[in-house]
């Protein structure tokens, strides 16, 4: 199994996104879930269960290969050694950017990048593609998933869960806990 077949069958867990020192982002810690999807595709991107809805959603749209595609560009950046940037780029290239890929994002450009490049692998290679994805998503498939039935039922199965008894009564607990 391939790192990019792994990635397509959803083996692979979501990647961390991390600040310019790599440490994980904090932007947005204390809000959870849905509120915090909502904030920006970038916060979405962030949290495992977002990227798996947002999958989901795009997988019903026919262009989770975007999402797929951007997964594959963040791993591929973190990739250590000339053999394995090459092997991870060649799966890149014909798995998202090849005429014959079977899960081909539609960029600009992606005719000028030639298999040639694959040869002399860098971390950045895919970013202005990635960067073109990234867009893609954020201004069409983003706003269109926020008002998506899968969106919205997460949505109100995580207000059910914090208006359970249980919940608040934990809540009250751990209050007279900390308050004491």
């Amino acid at each position: 199994l391939s790192w990019s077949e792994a990635l397509l069958l959803n083996v692979i867990p979501p990647i961390e996104i991390n600040d310019g020192e790599g440490h994980p982002s904090s932007s947005h810690q204390t809000l959870k879930g849905t509120s915090k999807w909502a904030t920006s595709l970038e916060s979405l991107l962030e949290d495992p269960e977002g990227v798996k809805r947002f999958r989901e959603f795009l997988k019903k749209e026919f262009s989770e290969e975007n999402v797929l595609f951007w997964l594959a560009c963040e791993e591929f950046k973190k990739t250590q050694g000339k053999k394995q940037m090459q092997e991870k780029a060649k799966e890149i290239y014909m798995t998202f950017l090849s005429s014959k890929a079977s899960s081909q994002v539609n960029v600009e450009g992606q005719s000028r990048l030639s298999e040639t490049i694959l040869e002399t692998p860098h971390p950045l290679m895919f970013q202005k593609l990635q960067d073109q994805i990234f867009n893609l998503m954020k201004y069409d498939s983003y706003s269109r998933f926020l008002k998506s039935d899968i969106f919205l039922n997460h949505k109100k199965s995580e207000e059910q869960e914090e208006n359970s008894p249980e919940a608040q009564t934990a809540a009250k607990r751990a209050s007279r806990i900390y308050n004491t």
